[in-house]
């Protein structure tokens, strides 16, 4: 790797920009918008939350009618927590063995030290794009905070989007993620000395327990997740692949009372010619027909929350999803600069995992998830990446960006 890439490596690492806690990126977007600056690029900033911020980046190009490119990336990385287990500091990057050591090497700051060090040797040899190059420098993705989508609403469009994100150097589309809360919750409290009277004949009052309600909802979940394995399917996608996880379990208040609420959080995989909109719809459709049909639920209504802006502070999210396009010009650019690296085709899927990626598609911009490091590597203990990987991303990433400057294609 050309040592100007490692010291970016390095100087991106050595920043904790952990989420969750979250709440720490500000100071590396500040260098980050330096770095820009250097390089010719004006800049806005829009807040997130506190210490949190996006940097969009617009490199203008010679000509105001021409493609433009957004390059996106996000300086977030997977929560450490206890680094006992590390081999290497987390925060250090550390070289070993033709290995690079620290947390988001994988995921994804070895990405943008590729972006970062491209954008460099461009401008270092004279290279002026026809069409704007922008940078979306995000944050937030790895808690589902958006900062993608907040870039996208306040940010210039573009008419190709590049997301640099951990994809093994492959071409992926991805299904999309949302969360819910189901709540079950009665309309009268009841206390734990009278359960003999709701259970047992000749009881004589009418009520039931919220945790035990909740059990039939996570068994007609269960039936609905097998029901769309069975019948829907995509290309590329395992089958399967669209499931409705029930993540976490809240409910009752006291023992000394029959459980008048209980709140289940789900995590739906739906598919990526599906929408979070249709499939919330059906979701709801579905419980509430199992509802309507048990005695008890059909008099106190299941209550739905979805989606939401942050696993921190609402506990929710929405990753959409998004094909590849692979009639665009643009992915065809790819596929040669791939192709003349690594003298072998470049392969496209996939994934079933999300990204930022969906955000940007969600906008109609055609988006190509393309990005080093492996999903076996990203999160873990001593996540690292190969440094011949690293090296010939980055050229890959410069071959395509020197043609996109003078050729850019809708």
């Amino acid at each position: 790797m050309n040592q100007r890439q490692f010291e970016l490596l390095e100087w991106l690492v050595s920043y904790h920009t952990e989420s969750p806690p979250g709440r720490n990126t500000d100071p590396l977007q500040d260098d980050i918008v330096q770095l820009l600056k250097q390089l010719d690029f004006t800049i806005q900033r829009e807040a997130m939350y506190e210490h949190d911020s996006v940097v969009i980046g617009t490199l203008k190009g010679t000509d105001a009618q021409a493609p433009k490119l957004i390059l996106n990336g996000h300086i977030d990385v997977a929560s450490v927590e206890d680094d006992q287990y590390w081999t290497y500091p987390p925060f250090q990057l550390t070289e070993h063995q033709d290995w690079l050591y620290g947390r988001g090497v994988s995921d994804m700051k070895g990405g943008m030290s590729s972006l970062f060090y491209v954008l460099e040797r461009l401008h270092q040899e004279g290279h002026r794009p026809k069409g704007d190059i922008i940078v979306q420098s995000v944050v937030g993705e790895e808690v589902g905070e958006a900062g993608t989508k907040r870039a996208c609403e306040v940010g210039p469009k573009g008419d190709l989007a590049l997301v640099l994100d951990t994809s093994e150097n492959q071409v992926l589309g991805q299904g999309g993620v949302i969360t819910g809360w189901i709540t079950v919750k009665s309309k009268n409290t009841i206390h734990d000395g009278a359960r003999h009277q709701t259970i047992h004949a000749g009881g004589g009052l009418f009520g039931a327990s919220a945790i035990e309600k909740m059990t039939k909802i996570i068994q007609a979940l269960n039936e609905l997740e097998r029901h769309w394995a069975v019948m829907k399917h995509y290309p590329d996608m395992p089958a399967g692949a669209n499931t409705i996880n029930p993540a976490v379990i809240e409910g009752g208040r006291h023992p000394a009372f029959i459980a008048d609420e209980c709140r289940l959080w789900i995590t739906v995989h739906y598919l990526p010619n599906e929408s979070y909109e249709d499939v919330v719809t059906e979701i709801e459709d579905y419980l509430n027909r199992v509802a309507q049909a048990d005695v008890w639920l059909k008099d106190n209504p299941l209550e739905f929350e979805w989606g939401g802006t942050s696993m921190i502070e609402d506990k929710g999210e929405i990753f959409p999803s998004f094909t590849v396009p692979v009639d665009h010009p643009g992915f065809h650019q790819l596929q040669q600069a791939h192709q003349t690296v690594h003298q072998a085709p470049l392969r496209h899927g996939m994934s079933t995992t999300v990204t930022d990626g969906g955000w940007i598609a969600h906008f109609d911009i055609p988006t190509i998830l393309y990005g080093p490091g492996s999903l076996e590597e990203a999160h873990s203990v001593n996540e690292k990446i190969q440094n011949e990987e690293l090296k010939k991303y980055s050229e890959v990433l410069y071959q395509f960006l020197k043609h996109w400057y003078e050729y850019p294609e809708k």
